[in-house]
């Protein structure tokens, strides 16, 4: 039997030998040669006025709830439909989640319902671009200029993703990235925090570096440095940045196949699905998508699971993905309940992701085609 992972992380140029260059830099705690490395391919490649990175896209979407001053009783606006990292790191600060559905097509974040969301306690909104395809950023950034709330990206799929030809994650005052093992560029575990707003680039500094001016002092601008805010300890080691650029030198070829991938089971299933009544993905035409995640939604719970078993039985792994945060313990005491955003609660139950990872082959893929297609529906 062939076995088709659901993931599986690999290495695809010199991963090895920069962590063995980092070892020999004597140097392998945060902010390394590499960590730099990083920060200055992220920053030119994408315009950011700086990009930090982090041990995780939840350490990066901590540091962001810490910098725009989340305090108790506040409002954060966030979709429904994403993964828990998105709500926690402004719960932590106290803040009260306010769960939006998400849009019917691209699943992510359904701007039509934005404004009504929000109140005098409202301090930011935190789009996330699901699948790595950009969620409605015009209106979305025209609704919280009018309403002077600050915008966090959650852009944990989309690193490289654009809309209307703008960089996924350039478009807030803060976005946060994810170097997962499951993600398109990966360190096992990792993220990054991007700032455009020059005026919190500074402070993220100190709060990534435990709350002192640290980073001051290694570039020669104070004599000490000491305890100025609060922060905690997000630095990645330099080892795990060694291994990420390698993978950042290697974009192109990271993101050809991975595109070459997604084609290949949009192109080989659209007849399939339209005669079973399964929803593809859907890539607006003014959206480059990170081709980060194949999915599709099957017309309901029953046959999504018997999918996912029909395949695993046959050697091949596919998943479900995020529950919805309103029906969830903490969702329901905030005082959520069924009902409140339906279209996450059908998403959820109809949503299966394919094998997608860096070195799926062709062949393999083409098992995994043949065996959905061999799928009674009846």
């Amino acid at each position: 039997m062939i076995k088709v992972d659901f993931n599986r992380p690999i290495t695809v140029g010199n991963e090895f030998e920069y962590m063995r260059q980092a070892m020999q830099n004597v140097h392998i705690s945060g902010d390394g040669a590499f960590t730099k490395k990083c920060h200055a391919f992220l920053e030119s490649e994408l315009g950011v006025n700086k990009a930090l990175l982090t041990t995780s896209c939840t350490h990066a979407l901590e540091m962001s709830a810490i910098l725009l001053d989340i305090k108790p009783g506040d409002e954060v606006i966030i979709p429904d439909f994403t993964f828990v990292s998105t709500v926690n790191a402004f719960v932590l600060r106290g803040a009260k989640p306010v769960f939006v559905d998400v849009r019917p097509d691209t699943l992510s974040l359904d701007e039509s319902k934005l404004e009504a969301a929000i109140t005098p306690r409202t301090r930011a909104i935190v789009p996330v671009h699901y699948a790595g395809v950009g969620c409605e950023m015009d209106s979305i950034m025209d609704i919280a200029k009018r309403h002077k709330i600050a915008v966090v990206e959650d852009n944990a799929h989309g690193l490289f993703g654009k809309y209307k030809g703008k960089f996924l994650g350039t478009f807030g005052s803060l976005a946060t990235q994810s170097f997962h093992e499951t993600k398109n560029f990966s360190c096992g575990e990792g993220g990054a925090l991007l700032i455009n707003d020059p005026f919190l680039a500074e402070r993220a500094e100190i709060v990534r570096e435990k709350g002192t001016n640290r980073s001051r002092f290694f570039r020669g601008q104070v004599d000490k440095y000491t305890w100025v805010d609060i922060g905690s300890s997000y630095l990645p080691s330099d080892l795990l940045a060694a291994f990420l650029y390698a993978q950042f030198e290697q974009r192109e070829k990271i993101q050809s196949h991975r595109k070459n991938v997604w084609n290949m089971y949009d192109v080989a299933l659209k007849d399939w699905a339209d005669k079973n009544g399964v929803q593809l993905p859907t890539i607006p035409e003014d959206r480059e998508q990170a081709y980060h995640m194949f999915y599709m939604l099957l017309p309901n719970l029953d046959l999504r699971q018997k999918l996912i078993m029909y395949l695993r039985e046959r050697g091949i792994y596919s998943v479900f993905h995020y529950l919805p945060l309103h029906l969830s313990d903490m969702g329901q005491s905030f005082g959520y309940s069924a009902g409140d955003c339906p279209v996450t609660e059908q998403v959820s139950d109809r949503l299966i992701r394919l094998p997608f990872y860096n070195d799926l082959t062709s062949a393999d893929q083409e098992q995994v085609i043949d065996t959905i297609m061999e799928f009674n529906f009846q």
